[in-house]
């Protein structure tokens, strides 16, 4: 038996060291050539490594979390035959996960969708047959008193019941049953929606204290915020926009869209930014504060922050300005779902010029997003809310009606973008919104 040595391999890009974020193998376990040995990130992909030989784990480098430079030793496997030399890995085969971050929810969502909520807490419906099968097969039976109230013994009710009414701390001498003069489950849920008010409700434990480690793309999502923060001079505009007549728009195009897509608020809102840029090219600017340069583009590379199950990651809109409302609504399909599957590819990760984040429905009523560094402004669309508002009633006087009001902020480097331009460019994108029909000239 021998000991081969496997060192770090260099993965190109002059990458000089890499993050072990997730080991596959311990010591102590047989692996099998071609085998998964661990991940490790560096600045552009997280890459799996595997193993050139059959053999047993006699050493691992380190942690989770821990630094291996290139040319260092990963792993010491013992393999059969004589004394192996150090030998460097093959290529690695590498899976784009992120380049830069932004910590807000990306996703794009229409604007009546509706927020998620959790399941009812309430017994199963199994839970409930098997308390019917045992009111059918047999009476119940008194329990001695386990419940806040001496009572609550008197009450006819299955023991499941009287689980449930302990766990919450009700009475159930003070429970109404609904026929029989027997206690259901229904009638602790109509005893519980009359008493919101009265302390009831689902009894939760504390849960213990955990230590998480912050490694892998949780890391690098704090070590870029905290880059952006440090380094740029955030300043912050929020404005109101009236989206009534868009989200009318929005509605007629999804109506007759055929086999096309359907429309989000985001092609339109990118349509929008893309189409008041040229007067403001500051905000489509990138800056190098080593070499003090600002680099104005003249294409719209858009990056669209976006959530998957390793973090936050933004996928770039090539050309966004050259796209049309289905083409942005195929492309940020297409993006999203890469990004989500982890089959993004690095060139779709990297060079955008200026960041839109959105949190959905979630959006609250405005948002001071983080500049994705070394871009010098993040646009952040909020959520849609209805609202009265006067509006004019074509006869020279006003009325009361019902409009969707969304805000939208934005967050620039004030090193190279003015208050002043800030604004002046929010409300250029407010008149096209309010007025969506110029998002369709040409």
């Amino acid at each position: 038996m021998s000991k081969f040595t496997f060192n770090m391999p260099d993965v190109g890009e002059g990458v000089a060291e890499a993050e072990i974020v997730g080991w596959q193998v311990k010591v102590g376990d047989m692996v099998e050539e071609d085998q998964h040995l661990v991940d490790v990130m560096t600045d552009k992909a997280t890459i799996d490594i595997e193993s050139p030989v059959t053999g047993k784990v006699l050493e691992v480098a380190g942690e989770e979390g821990d630094i291996v430079s290139v040319g260092a030793m990963l792993l010491v496997i013992e393999v059969e035959g004589e004394e192996a030399e150090t030998a460097p890995a093959p290529a690695p085969k590498a899976e784009v996960v992120e380049e830069r971050i932004e910590v807000e929810n990306p996703d794009a969502s229409d604007a009546d969708d509706a927020i998620e909520r959790g399941q009812d807490e309430r017994p199963s419906t199994s839970s409930r047959q098997a308390d019917v099968a045992s009111e059918t097969s047999s009476p119940a039976q008194p329990e001695p008193d386990e419940g806040p109230g001496k009572s609550s013994a008197k009450v006819l009710a299955t023991p499941a019941v009287r689980q449930r009414a302990r766990d919450l701390g009700i009475d159930l001498s003070e429970v109404k049953p609904s026929e029989g003069g027997r206690v259901r489950h229904g009638d602790l849920d109509q005893f519980l929606s009359y008493n919101s008010g009265g302390g009831y409700g689902s009894a939760r434990g504390a849960r213990a204290d955990e230590a998480i480690k912050v490694i892998g793309l949780r890391k690098r999502i704090a070590e870029n915020m905290a880059a952006s923060k440090r380094a740029i001079p955030h300043f912050s505009y929020v404005e109101e926009c009236d989206v009534t007549e868009l989200e009318k728009l929005r509605g007629d195009l999804n109506a007759d869209r055929g086999d096309k897509p359907k429309l989000t608020l985001l092609p339109l809102i990118i349509s929008a930014i893309c189409r008041s840029l040229p007067g403001f090219p500051m905000i489509n600017a990138r800056f190098d504060d080593e070499a003090n340069v600002v680099t104005r583009h003249g294409s719209v590379h858009l990056g669209m922050a976006t959530m998957t199950d390793n973090g936050l990651m933004v996928p770039v809109i090539r050309d966004a300005q050259s796209r049309n409302l289905w083409q942005l609504a195929n492309e940020i399909a297409r993006l999203a779902d890469a990004a989500r599957t982890g089959k993004a590819k690095s060139e779709e990760l990297s060079g955008s010029t200026l960041t839109v984040t959105s949190l959905g429905p979630l959006g609250g009523v405005a948002t001071t997003p983080v500049i994705n560094r070394p871009e010098v402004a993040i646009i952040g669309p909020n959520r849609i809310v209805e609202r009265p508002m006067f509006v004019s009633d074509g006869m020279g006087g006003e009325r009361i009606e019902k409009r969707k009001l969304m805000n939208i902020s934005i967050s620039c480097d004030h090193r190279v973008v003015d208050g002043y331009d800030a604004a002046a460019f929010v409300q250029q994108l407010k008149k096209l919104l309010e007025t969506p029909a110029l998002l369709l000239a040409n």
